[in-house]
């Protein structure tokens, strides 16, 4: 063991998580030998400038987020995560499982509710959660996928085992710090880098275009595909950039779409141009004024119109975050046994249900052992963690608990995976989640080689979203001793199959007509623009 983690042992002892990099008995993992014959042979100030050149370079690009009001680089740590290609061929079958049965759920519900007639889940349980649109029951969408870009958050138990925490199948974000991350470290550990079998992420891009483009509008040979922001200042408006960018799209504010006739059109410097398919970066409730929010600024009145003339495809489709419903996630290991007549591959972490009588009674005579999270809450808001909250904070949530049942879950505290990360010259292990991204193109779901790896920064906390003050690793999936490298994907049988491959077309920029808008209608539509979008 190198100099570099001499005293990572002791560290490893403070806690009982499962340790990435290194064994029990501190032996490092095979895996790992490449990075940390590289480590080796770098001193502390070595490690400390290649990690200040990757945040200079952030800067640089413009890969920033915002934290506490603050601009900050993206925070990447210089130890990637790595997980053997065998391995993760397991994940990637169990990621697209469970987004397929995701799938086969979203279009049941918004339909007939089988799920329901056939005693699976309460119907109650459905049409309470703050998600599900009654605006769009009853209508297909484009090759019957709703589910086009998922992002399932795994982690790691003290046991070694991967669990499903959550499903994000509603604005999932993170992807494009999966792409920078990938450039970065390439040049902040060309050595390491260069000397693995790392699958590659750059395909992302090509794979959402093709997606997006295979599920327009029936009768659509050439399609129109944009790419929907809230706007400059929100947190993820780089990713809404990027994505557009290395697609070929154009980006766009609701204020540059206008519907007539149920169609949706593109101002642009030539005209109005009809749009095909919106890959949609902002929440439901600011999509259409006309169905859900009056005073939105952000959205397009008329698009939901569109979509249920079946004239525009919407992505992620509009509803969807009924399934991100941590309640409904409860209830995913018997969706997929329903749908598949599979079992997981992926176990869920075992949860609480706080709206049944015995859970509830039970999880408050446990509260200062468990974490305990809003079954609507996104970027880690809202949770409580009991061994950190003091009595007051506890009591609170008590009372919050006792007066909403439904809005609850509770879960045990997980020891999450570690992963050793540089912090203030010292290397330590920090817990870390995987969020595996998916691409649903209506025939088979692929998933992205390795994923979002988020990291918390501070020495024993679980929080690890970049929105509380956490980083991120890039994510290697690597291949040993010339291991199968294929892809795993899992066909889609509901799906309609579409024969035609379309090239990709390009538009001019849109332009905006509303250039000097008032001071409060700007301000407020600030507000939504920082509302609008889901954080990582």
């Amino acid at each position: 063991m190198s100099d570099l983690f001499a005293e990572y042992p002791k560290a490893m002892q403070r806690s009982t998580a499962f340790d990435e990099m290194f064994s029990p008995e501190a032996q490092l993992r095979s895996e790992y030998s490449g990075v940390n014959d590289v480590l080796q042979s770098l001193t502390v100030p070595d490690v400390s400038a290649r990690a200040e050149t990757m945040a200079r370079t952030f800067l640089d690009r413009g890969v920033t987020f915002d934290f506490a009001g603050e601009e900050r680089a993206w925070p990447l740590d210089i130890v990637p995560r790595i997980i053997p290609g065998e391995e993760w061929n397991s994940i990637s079958a169990g990621v697209a499982q469970r987004v397929t049965a995701l799938e086969m759920f979203l279009n049941d519900v918004y339909d007939r509710m089988e799920i329901v007639r056939d005693g699976v889940m309460p119907r109650s349980l459905i049409t309470t959660s703050a998600h599900f649109h009654r605006q769009v029951h009853g209508f297909s969408t484009p090759g019957g996928v709703r589910v086009h870009i998922s992002g399932i958050d795994l982690v790691r138990d003290d046991t070694g085992t991967f669990r499903v925490l959550e499903d994000n199948v509603r604005v999932p974000s993170g992807v494009s710090y999966v792409l920078e991350n990938r450039r970065a470290i390439a040049k902040g550990l060309p050595e390491a880098f260069s000397g693995a079998a790392i699958r590659p992420v750059e395909e992302y891009p090509r794979r959402l275009l093709s997606a997006l483009r295979r599920t327009a509008p029936e009768g659509v040979d050439d399609p129109t595909v944009v790419v929907l922001t809230p706007g400059v200042y929100n947190s993820a408006y780089f990713e809404h950039t990027l994505l557009a960018g290395m697609m070929g799209v154009e980006l766009v504010e609701g204020r540059d779409l206008v519907c007539r006739a149920n169609r949706v059109y593109m101002r642009t410097t030539e005209g109005e141009q009809r749009v095909d398919v919106i890959y949609k970066r902002l929440d439901d409730d600011f999509l259409d004024p006309l169905q859900f929010r009056a005073d939105s600024m952000l959205g397009v009145p008329g698009i939901v119109n569109a979509a249920r003339a079946g004239n525009v495809t919407i992505a992620n489709a509009v509803g969807n975050g009924v399934a991100d419903d941590k309640l409904v996630y409860t209830y995913v290991p018997d969706i997929i046994r329903y749908y598949l007549n599979e079992e997981p591959l992926i176990p869920n972490v075992d949860t609480f249900r706080l709206e049944e009588p015995e859970a509830r009674e039970e999880v408050m005579d446990r509260l200062a052992e468990l974490v305990v999270k809003p079954v609507d809450g996104s970027g880690g808001k809202g949770l409580v963690i009991g061994p950190d909250a003091s009595r007051d904070e506890l009591e609170a949530l008590r009372q919050k608990v006792l007066a909403d049942p439904r809005g609850w879950i509770a879960q045990p505290v997980l020891q999450l995976s570690t992963v050793p990360t540089l912090v203030d010259e010292t290397f330590g292990p920090r817990h870390v989640d995987l969020r595996p991204f998916a691409i649903n193109d209506g025939e088979d779901v692929w998933v992205l080689p390795g994923g979002l790896t988020r990291v918390a920064l501070t020495e024993g906390s679980l929080v690890v979203n970049s929105s509380q003050g956490g980083g991120s690793k890039d994510t290697w999936v690597v291949d040993q001793d010339g291991a199968e490298t294929g892809e795993v994907s899992t066909a889609v049988p509901w799906s309609t199959r579409r024969a035609h491959r379309s090239t990709q077309r390009v538009w001019p920029s849109a332009f905006h007509t509303d250039t000097n808008p008032s001071s409060d209608a700007y301000d407020e539509q600030q507000q939504q623009q920082n509302q609008g979008g889901a954080p990582c």
